[in-house]
């Protein structure tokens, strides 16, 4: 009877809309959006939902939405916030062919935590894209490791809430903000020669920012070079001393506002300054006629102003990657450097005058960029990283002569132990070329041990009282600690798959190699913890592997066997078959996660070493609050060695469980015991350092977020 009368119904009203006269729509018979624009909300005007909308289009102005959390309906609880790709692979999860070992029985989802830390661009926030992008649209930025971290927790303040208001930090003129590059951002990234007059203090302007998000940020001073701008951009994202409340959201927004204005006028000038003036008039001409004559003063002394638009775009590249969270804008920014410095023969300079130390760091700062993007994205590099063309002598510290030519090798080093990793995973794969691969691994082991012995010889330090050579000496062993950084997580990247493929959910996530044989009886194991030299769980037994009948897989190895553990002690999980070849690594498990551990330690102790921002202040600026490091292009290797550590701590773990309750292993136990504590430590290291990069840079928020929240998991008890 009800289907029937709505059938009549809906006929009864297909026919009157046939023939009834079709009534005016009323003005507002259209649903309002879900979410309008900050612009069309502040002066409560109509939005069309559009990105940008009709009403910022017609009205030139710049469209953004923040997310709203008043009014709409209730929302469901949600099995899950991940993306998709994280979904699928959190579907792998649970792997019953393993059972967990007593008081491990989160093994899994732990692993699932620590597993996220290796992933390109791990953690990072993309600014750029709003938490209300479909989810359809996620695996477009999660498919190049671009995005990882989609949520951008942007909350309105309440109404009616008093709280102070917001300090940008911004200078009142070129020198003003040469200064502020050495006292910020020079020790980290030198991209300019040394200082060429004595240090001043630090006065950023002292006026507060109005709290709007609908028009152009309030300037009291606007730079002028291309460089000035990109410099600004990054220290306006550095807290104002004045700043009561430095991370309330009003501050944060603000602060994120200036340093993306002055980055787009940055973008715009560099454009500006590459335009032929025929373009637009003659093209037939243009690329016959003269250069654009650029005659702006020097930002510094010693650099020459054709060079401030590819200085500019090397700092934004850091930008993108640091603040924006945008891999793909931080290449691009990289590439446009790299095309100015080649067009201008930067890369092969061998004249000595007065400018010859600045071209010599543009050319190595635009190489150690590009290089850069490529690590971070796990992509090929846009140039040869040793190409014979490039002659151009390496620039100098006058109290560390080889540090430049570290840095470089770091660089390239670093790039070809990520190449390695996608080589090796596609060995893995086809399951072919494995000897090509155990090769390689040495090669690339020996290289990075000789580079850092190099690294680990500390240069004579000339006693100065000169104030240029001082501060240069505090960048010089910045610049060895970031080395030092690159080449022990080039360490860890080399041997990670041999060190941890003794575990069970590494092998399942990371080979796609098959399951244990159930009726496979259990095989015993050593379960003696003696410090990461034996540390291991209870697939590390590889006696068994099946040898292929290529002998594509034969190595000079082959006729040892792989392991040779014997206890009484029963294991908790059967024996696993997996690939053929394992005998063939030129390391053993234990020797590389041992190469692993000792990487990942160095890599926390070298972040804790760098230096903290001490600029000259006025006595009535607030003392005592911390200064964030900027330029953290190379924040990926904190994410490298808090994953070398975790599973690390997974294996110490499973050990000491395993261990029996004898006084025969008190000392083992003790060592297993003194390793967590150190891994303990070295991650509270490097959470300090993520969190302090967080101070300024939201795109390491997520970083942070990720290695806390796997911190807290492994150590519940402790406090960060």
């Amino acid at each position: 009877m009800f289907s029937v009368a709505m059938a009549d119904t809906f006929h009864d009203y297909n026919g009157l809309a046939s023939t009834a006269p079709r009534p005016v729509r009323k003005k507002f018979a259209k649903p309002p959006v879900k979410v309008a624009c900050l612009p069309c909300r502040a002066s409560r005007t109509r939005c069309g939902g559009q990105m940008p909308c009709a009403n910022c289009v017609s009205k030139d102005r710049e469209c953004s939405y923040l997310p709203s959390k008043r009014g709409g309906p209730r929302k469901k609880k949600e099995k899950s916030s991940l993306s998709p790709e994280r979904e699928a692979r959190q579907d792998d999860v649970p792997y019953n062919a393993v059972p967990s070992p007593p008081e491990f029985g989160e093994a899994p989802g732990m692993f699932t935590q620590i597993d996220e830390l290796s992933l390109p661009g791990a953690g990072l926030r993309h600014l750029d894209f709003q938490s209300e992008i479909p989810s359809m649209f996620q695996s477009f930025f999660t498919g190049d490791g671009s995005q990882s971290h989609m949520q951008v927790p942007l909350i309105s303040p309440p109404l009616n809430s008093p709280s102070p208001q917001p300090f940008v930090r911004t200078y009142g003129s070129e020198l003003e903000i040469l200064n502020a590059y050495y006292d910020f951002i020079h020790n980290y990234f030198p991209i300019l020669p040394p200082r060429a007059s004595p240090p001043c203090r630090d006065r950023p302007l002292n006026c507060p920012v109005p709290c709007s998000t609908t028009s152009e940020p309030m300037m009291m001073y606007r730079p002028r070079s291309p460089l000035s701008l990109a410099l600004s951009a990054i220290l306006a994202l550095i807290p104002h001393p004045s700043d009561l409340e430095p991370s309330s959201t009003a501050s944060v927004l603000q602060r994120r506002t200036y340093a993306h204005t002055f980055a787009q006028l940055a973008n715009s000038t560099i454009e500006a300054e590459c335009d032929l003036d025929l373009s637009s008039t003659d093209p037939g001409q243009a690329l016959s006629a003269a250069r654009p004559f650029v005659g702006r003063e020097r930002f510094h002394s010693q650099a020459p102003v054709e060079y401030e638009s590819l200085l500019a775009l090397l700092v934004l590249s850091v930008y993108e990657y640091s603040q924006r969270g945008n891999l793909l804008k931080m290449r691009y920014r990289a590439g446009q450097a790299l095309a100015i410095a080649l067009d201008k023969s930067l890369h092969a300079q061998m004249e000595n005058d007065e400018f010859s130390e600045a071209r010599r760091r543009a050319w190595w700062m635009t190489y150690y960029c590009v290089i850069q993007g490529s690590i971070v994205s796990t992509t090929m590099p846009a140039i040869v990283i040793n190409d014979p063309q490039f002659t151009t002598p390496y620039p100098s510290f006058s109290s560390d002569t080889e540090g430049w030519a570290i840095l470089i090798q770091a660089q390239q080093v670093l790039v070809s132990a990520t190449q390695f990793i996608g080589d090796l995973n596609k060995c893995l794969s086809s399951q072919s070329g494995m000897y090509y691969m155990f090769e390689r691994m040495q090669q690339l082991d020996s290289w990075t041990h000789s580079v850092i012995a190099q690294a680990e010889l500390l240069p004579l330090m000339p006693q100065t009282s000169d104030f240029g050579d001082h501060n240069e000496s505090i960048t010089a062993q910045s610049i060895r600690a970031i080395s030092r950084i690159k080449l022990s997580s080039a360490q860890i990247k080399t041997h990670r798959f041999r060190a941890f493929s003794d575990i069970p959910l590494f092998i399942k996530r990371h080979c796609d190699l098959t399951a244990a044989n159930p009726n496979t009886a259990p095989t015993p194991i050593n379960t003696k913890p003696a410090g990461i030299h034996n540390v291991t769980c209870s697939c590390s037994n590889l006696t068994s592997f099946e040898r292929a009948s290529s002998t594509e897989y034969m190595t000079p190895s082959d006729s040892s066997t792989s392991s040779d553990i014997h206890t009484d002690v029963q294991p908790y999980a059967p024996q696993y078959s997996q690939y053929p070849f394992a005998s063939g690594f030129p390391y053993s498990t234990q020797q590389s996660a041992k190469i692993c551990l000792q990487a990942a330690l160095v890599i926390s102790r070298m972040f804790h070493s760098l230096p903290v921002p001490q600029p000259l202040s006025d006595p009535q600026q607030q003392q005592g609050r911390p200064l964030p490091r900027t330029m953290p292009s190379f924040a990926c290797c904190l994410m490298q060695s808090s994953y070398a550590m975790f599973m690390i701590y997974y294996k110490a773990r499973v050990a000491k469980q395993l261990a029996p309750d004898s006084p025969g292993n008190e000392r083992g136990g003790d060592s297993t015991g003194h390793l967590i504590d150190e891994l303990r430590q070295g991650l509270e290291r490097i959470i300090a350092a993520v969190s302090n990069y967080s101070l300024a840079f939201e795109a390491l928020d997520g970083m942070r977020d990720e290695i806390e929240g796997a911190y807290k998991t492994a150590f519940p008890l402790a406090s960060v």
